[in-house]
């Protein structure tokens, strides 16, 4: 049974209320579409993908309207059919509140599909590199937040033999339920992506990982295994503790294996992938969709109806939360992802993206006012809770005094910024902000110093 295989605990986390139940008693609920869809050319880690449309060309669903400019980066399609009514810059969502590049299209209300490629019902008779393509053509993105590329992802290279496929159900972060009411419906296909890409990489076994708190996605996931006769997969459930869903912890959870500092989980035979994006790698391979939709979580004391919709991207903000019953008169500011590692937004006319996993309209006293910033008293509260068991008031010491060599001997680059020593620091001090500063300095240093070379 699942409750009895040998877990590796690591190191530090928190235990935190999960607020949940607020968004995940109700099915996912389809949002229509609004009057203007905006998309980003930036909605994943790598190159801006290259418009290949113009202003005033009629597009269709499903259609390739920004493909992916190098290696690591993914196309973008038109989520339905409409008119290009302009390329330019538009706000998005991002902590900066900067603008970037984006295609603006206005539905034609007809939803016409473009032509689509054939669905590959036996996937087994395909080469690995066939099914990278189909992925890539997708515009497959890690649907947890991260949105690398997935086909660059599963796309192993010599010498890396995966013997063991991660599948992240643990959605650990309070507040979010897309991924969990996503398993429950949508379970099956969830286990077809998981065979497609143990096809794609040959991994010998899959492991799905789902905290206890999700009792009936990790039943449905058990079913739909027994419907296909999986016997390489296995669910596990793993206590809930925050941030258990982070990839090198979950790894430790479940294997005992510990990814090496500056290494990748191929390092070790793993590769991690989320459950929505395995179960978008199987609309891709099997019945030939584009990815041009999500399920995002709206919830928090400040919205009136809490839940889960599936929302054509580059859908406004404004609009889904009005989908949603609106804004409550406890309505206090709005987040992008949850409470621990999503980011305030400066407004909500931005469009959802594929990195938009959810919404949080929080009141108050779910998301105070911060408290002044105070002298650290070296009392190593934070070393207590880092899951990646770094030394955070070290690091924050030199980041605060722009010694970033220092940072990076103390393993700034280890840190997965989940903001559990910020959470616990009784000093109040915003310690991940310290990290994103230092980190962004080095690689501009970097940056400017490839330019010098090469000059």
């Amino acid at each position: 049974m699942d409750e009895q295989r040998t877990l590796w605990p690591f190191h530090g986390g928190l235990p935190l209320d999960d607020h949940k139940t607020e968004s995940n008693q109700q099915p996912i609920q389809r949002l229509p579409l609004p009057d203007r869809l905006t998309l980003p050319l930036h909605q994943h880690i790598g190159q801006n993908a290259e418009p290949v449309i113009q202003v005033g060309e009629l597009v269709k669903k499903g259609q390739v309207v920004a493909r992916a400019a190098d290696y690591v980066s993914a196309s973008i399609h038109a989520p339905t059919s409409g008119r290009v009514v302009e390329i330019g810059d538009q706000a998005i969502p991002h902590p900066s509140g900067l603008s970037d590049t984006c295609i603006v299209i206005e539905p034609d209300g007809q939803d016409v599909w473009a032509e689509l490629p054939d669905p590959i019902s036996d996937f087994r008779a395909e080469t690995p590199a066939d099914l990278r393509e189909r992925i890539r053509w997708a515009g497959i993105v890690g649907l947890g937040g991260a949105a690398f590329p997935t086909a660059v992802k599963v796309n192993t290279g010599a010498g890396q033999a995966i013997t063991t496929l991660i599948i992240n159900a643990a959605e650990c972060e309070p507040y979010i339920t897309c991924d969990d009411v996503t398993v429950r419906e949508r379970a099956h296909d969830i286990i077809d992506g998981i065979a497609i890409i143990r096809h794609i990489i040959g991994a010998k076994e899959c492991l799905i990982g789902i905290e206890d708190n999700k009792p009936e996605a990790a039943e449905a996931l058990r079913q739909a295994i027994g419907d296909k006769a999986d016997g390489e997969t296995e669910v596990v459930v793993v206590p809930t503790l925050y941030p258990s869903g982070g990839e090198k912890q979950l790894i430790r959870l479940l294997t005992g294996r510990e990814v090496p500092s500056h290494g990748l989980p191929a390092d070790i035979g793993v590769l991690c992938q989320n459950v929505a994006t395995v179960a978008a790698v199987a609309d891709a391979v099997l019945r030939g969709l584009p990815l041009i939709e999500r399920v995002v979580t709206v919830t928090g004391g400040g919205v009136r109806r809490p839940g889960n919709f599936r929302v054509a991207l580059g859908t406004p903000i404004d609009f889904v939360v009005a989908c949603s019953g609106g804004y409550s008169e406890q309505a206090h500011e709005l987040l992008l992802g949850g409470p621990m590692m999503g980011f305030a937004l400066h407004n909500d006319q931005v469009p959802v993206t594929k990195a938009t996993n959810c919404l949080l309209a929080a009141s108050l006293q779910e998301a105070p006012r911060p408290e002044p910033e105070r002298p650290c008293i070296r009392c190593g509260e934070c070393a207590k809770v880092c899951p990646a068991e770094l030394l955070p008031q070290q690091i924050f010491w030199h980041a605060r005094a722009h010694d970033f060599d220092r940072t990076q001997e103390y393993h700034l680059f280890d840190c997965i910024e989940c903001g559990c020593c910020a959470y616990v620091c009784p000093a109040h001090i915003p310690l991940v902000h310290y990290y994103r500063y230092a980190k962004t300095e080095i690689w501009t240093q970097e940056r400017d110093r490839e330019k010098s070379d090469l000059a």
